[in-house]
C-alpha cells in the first residue's frame, strides 16, 4: 500500500496543480475574460480538468487514510476491520493507478475524442472475421469506459466479417487511451471456417487518430478529392436506403480514403467523412512536424508476420500477449469482450519509463 502511494508521489504535483488553478481563477475573474470566447472556453476546459484531478486525488488520499485506520484496528484482532481495510486499500490503489494514467496523458489531443479505423490483413474470410472480432472488442471497451460510440462506416466482407470499419469514440481521454492500441493484431485459433479444423493465423490492423476540433484549420483542396456516392448497406425491408446517400472521399495526394454511411442524408455523410479526413491529414502532418516518420511507418507495416503489436492465442492454449510491453493474461475471452485496461496501462507506463 505505501509503495503504491510513493510511486504516485513523483507524478502528482499537487502544489503546482493548486497554483495553476489559482492562476486560472484570476483569469476568469478578469472583466475582459469573455471578450475572447474561444480562449475563455479553453481556460474553462483546463480548469475543469485540473479540478477533476485534484478532487479525485483528495478522494483517493481519504480512502488511503481510512485504510490505514482500519488496518491499525485489525492489528488488535478486529477481522471485520481487516476486510474493510484491505478493500479500501485495493480501491485506493486502483484509483491512484487511473490518476497516474491521466497525468501521463498530456499530449495535445490526449484528452479528446478518438477515431478508430479497422482493416483485415490478407487471408480473406479468416482475416475479415478477425477484423469484426476486433471491432466488437473496441466497441465493448468503449461501453465499459462510458464513452459515446458511433460506428460511422462499415464495409461488410464477402462471405462474412468486415473489410473496414470506422468508429468515433467520444469521452474524456478517449484518444489518449486508445492510441495505445494502434498497430497490427494477430489471432491464432482453430478456424471455424475450416472443415478440417486446422489452426489458422490471421491479422488485422487498428489505427487511431484524434478527432480534430472545428477550430483547428486543416485545408483540403476540393480539386484533390475524388468523391464517390453509393447506396448504404443495410438489412433491407421498408427502411432500406434506396438513394445513393453514402459517401467515399479519396484524397489523391496522400491516397487516404474515408467513407461514411450511417446518415440518411448525403450531405451529413459527406460532412462526417470530411471530419475524418481532416483528422487523418492532421495526424499525418503532426508526424512530419515531429519527425516521427519511423514510428508512423512501423504502424503502417504490412498487416502480417513480424509486425504485430499483440497476439491473441486461442489454441492450443489461451493467452493474450503484448509484444511491446510483455504484458500478458490467460483471460483471452475477457480481453475480446473489451477488458483492455491492463494492456493500455502497461503501454502508457512503458512510455513513461522509456
Amino acid at each position: 500500500m505505501r509503495a503504491a502511494w510513493r510511486r504516485s508521489g513523483g507524478i502528482f504535483d499537487i502544489p503546482g496543480t493548486t497554483a495553476r488553478l489559482a492562476e486560472l481563477d484570476t483569469l476568469i475573474q478578469a472583466p475582459a475574460f469573455w471578450n475572447d470566447n474561444e480562449a475563455a472556453q479553453k481556460v474553462q476546459k483546463e480548469r475543469s480538468q485540473l479540478l477533476a484531478i485534484l478532487d479525485e486525488w483528495r478522494t483517493q488520499r481519504t480512502e488511503l487514510d481510512d485504510a490505514l485506520v482500519f488496518l491499525e484496528l485489525a492489528q488488535e484482532g478486529d477481522e471485520e476491520a481487516l476486510a474493510e481495510g484491505v478493500a479500501k486499500e485495493a480501491s485506493s490503489t486502483q484509483g491512484i493507478t487511473a490518476l497516474e494514467m491521466r497525468q501521463m496523458l498530456g499530449g495535445e489531443h490526449d484528452s479528446g475524442n478518438a477515431i478508430l479505423n479497422i482493416h483485415p490483413g490478407a487471408g480473406g474470410l479468416e482475416a475479415q472475421d478477425w477484423a469484426e472480432m476486433l471491432l466488437r472488442m473496441y466497441l465493448r471497451w468503449g461501453e465499459r469506459k462510458g464513452y459515446s460510440v458511433e460506428l460511422i462506416e462499415q464495409q461488410e466482407g464477402e462471405g462474412g466479417g468486415i473489410k473496414s470499419a470506422t468508429v468515433i469514440l467520444r469521452g474524456s481521454f478517449a484518444y489518449g487511451y486508445l492510441r495505445a492500441e494502434a498497430g497490427i493484431h494477430r489471432l491464432v485459433r482453430i478456424s471455424p471456417f475450416d472443415a478440417n479444423a486446422r489452426r489458422h493465423t490471421s491479422f488485422a490492423s487498428a489505427f487511431v487518430y484524434p478527432e480534430i476540433e472545428d477550430d483547428v484549420e486543416v485545408e483540403v483542396d476540393e480539386s484533390d478529392l475524388r468523391v464517390d456516392t453509393y447506396r448504404s448497406s443495410g438489412a433491407g425491408g421498408q427502411h432500406v436506403n434506396k438513394t445513393d446517400s453514402a459517401v467515399r472521399l479519396t484524397h489523391l495526394p496522400t491516397g487516404i480514403v474515408v467513407a461514411c454511411q450511417n446518415e440518411r442524408s448525403q450531405h451529413k455523410n459527406r460532412a462526417m467523412a470530411m471530419k475524418v479526413l481532416r483528422a487523418r491529414l492532421y495526424e499525418l502532418e503532426l508526424q512530419k512536424q515531429r519527425e516521427r516518420h519511423d514510428e508512423f511507418a512501423k504502424n503502417k507495416k504490412e498487416i502480417g508476420f513480424g509486425s504485430q503489436i499483440r497476439s491473441y492465442v486461442l489454441h492450443p492454449y489461451r493467452m493474450v500477449k503484448d509484444h511491446r510491453t510483455a504484458f500478458e493474461t490467460g483471460k483471452a475471452d475477457d480481453v475480446l469482450d473489451g477488458d483492455l485496461d491492463g494492456f493500455i496501462e502497461a503501454y502508457l507506463f512503458s512510455k513513461l519509463e522509456s
